[in-house]
């Protein structure tokens, strides 16, 4: 389950990560608790979000092709760095007292520019450090990391802004950088599998949409991770709206749902570090699964209940993003990795500036329930539309019948179905 984590590179790239997780989560509660104090808006929340992820809708497929032209541990300096300095600004601005809905809107606008190139970068990143023989493991240990902090950064973050405001959870935020970028310098390149850069040239942002059109088996979850990021993946809004309005429990409760549901990310993750392989009906199930528990969350008729059910959906969420980011990696040439992988974060995070503001308004016009359940349905009907599509590329087709007396739904080869047919 941690193998990778034998690789010394590796190493200090976890153990940094795991304190720069934590603060960036804590950033996001307080951030989103500190646009809903200032405008008693959630479209406002959404709003804020959508900023933040539309840098990598306008400039993701550029981010990849400068990914692939670039050294990868400079250029992870300079993000994290630009991160970090953004963070200490609006703590600044939050402990002063100046701040203003605008410059939380700004400040999430650059954490978004610098993750265009950030994101790409990290996760060809990986695969530098480890090899194409631990790149499974340490795509899930790398997100149990991210989703590990999510149980402590909302938890502190809560207790911060509770207890001393939301300035200081900003503020550590910005310090928690310190110790990638440490990590960063400590490491030995001549330990990192060395991958050629992409040389400067026409065309290869085009080579690189061309690359993923023609390989149906890297497309199809692009798709589906496109349609579950824009629709399904956004929490602050719900959550915090849920927390707000319908169970009037303030941070404390919106902290709560975080740290529940990121319980269940972690368990999703670790199971995922365990499989050899990623596969493509592990991840149209999880999809499935991820939209129908959503729709029964919706109908949740009290806190508790409501609370228990983000478990299984941060299981079953996680179970998705992994299980799509590894078999999107494992099945690019390292040549095109950049911008492959920026053509999946920018579909899976670029798509929020398009569902945000349009699931805060219907949660705002609607309410908290039917705003929830619509992301539950999109996402089921994507999970299953693609489940189709992929059975369809790879020679199957829907079987239903009964089997010892009860109904069966499955996918058997073509084949088999004519040969049984004849």
């Amino acid at each position: 389950m941690f193998s990778s984590l034998k690789i010394r590179n590796y190493r200090l790239f976890f153990t940094g990560q795991v304190v720069s997780n934590t603060g960036t989560w804590m950033q996001r509660i307080a951030q989103d608790w500190l646009v809903l104090s200032l405008t008693g808006s959630s479209a406002a929340v959404g709003f804020t979000t959508a900023l933040q992820f539309l840098p990598m809708l306008l400039f993701g497929l550029y981010g990849g092709v400068l990914v692939d032209r670039l050294p990868k541990r400079p250029t992870l300096l300079v993000t994290q760095t630009a991160m970090g300095l953004t963070g200490m600004a609006l703590a600044f601005l939050t402990l002063s007292g100046h701040v203003q809905v605008w410059h939380v809107y700004v400040a999430a606008f650059v954490v978004g520019l610098a993750t265009v190139i950030d994101n790409p970068a990290r996760q060809s990143f990986v695969a530098e450090m480890v090899g194409p023989g631990q790149l499974q493991n340490a795509v899930s240990l790398n997100s149990a990391n991210f989703q590990s902090a999510r149980l402590i950064g909302p938890a502190v973050a809560g207790l911060l802004i509770t207890g001393v405001g939301t300035g200081w959870a900003f503020l550590l935020n910005g310090l928690s950088f310190v110790a990638p970028i440490a990590g960063l310098l400590l490491m030995r390149s001549s330990e990192l599998n060395q991958v050629e850069r992409t040389p400067r040239g026409k065309g290869q942002l085009r080579e690189g949409l061309h690359y993923v059109a023609g390989r149906p088996e890297l497309l199809w979850p692009i798709i589906l991770v496109g349609f579950i990021g824009t629709f399904g993946f956004n929490f602050p809004v719900w959550l915090s709206a849920y927390a707000d309005d319908v169970f009037h429990g303030g941070a404390g409760a919106y902290s709560l749902f975080n740290t529940l549901m990121a319980v269940g990310s972690v368990a999703g993750a670790l199971l995922a570090a365990r499989r050899g392989t990623a596969r493509l009906r592990v991840l149209i199930a999880a999809a499935v699964a991820f939209g129908v528990l959503e729709i029964v969350a919706s109908l949740a008729p009290s806190y508790w209940l409501f609370a228990a059910l983000m478990v299984p959906i941060g299981m079953a969420g996680l179970t998705v993003n992994v299980t799509a980011n590894t078999a999107v990696q494992m099945g690019t040439d390292p040549a095109m990795r950049g911008r492959v992988m920026a053509l999946f974060m920018m579909v899976f995070m670029g798509g929020t500036p398009l569902g945000a503001p349009v699931v805060g308004w219907i949660t705002d016009a609607y309410g908290p329930r039917v705003g929830f359940a619509m992301g539950g349905v999109v996402s089921a009907l994507a999970a299953a539309t693609v489940g189709l599509a992929l059975a369809r590329v790879g020679g199957l087709r829907l079987s239903v019948g009964w089997h010892h007396g009860h109904p069966q739904v499955r996918f058997v080869p073509r084949e088999r179905e004519l040969a049984t047919a004849a």
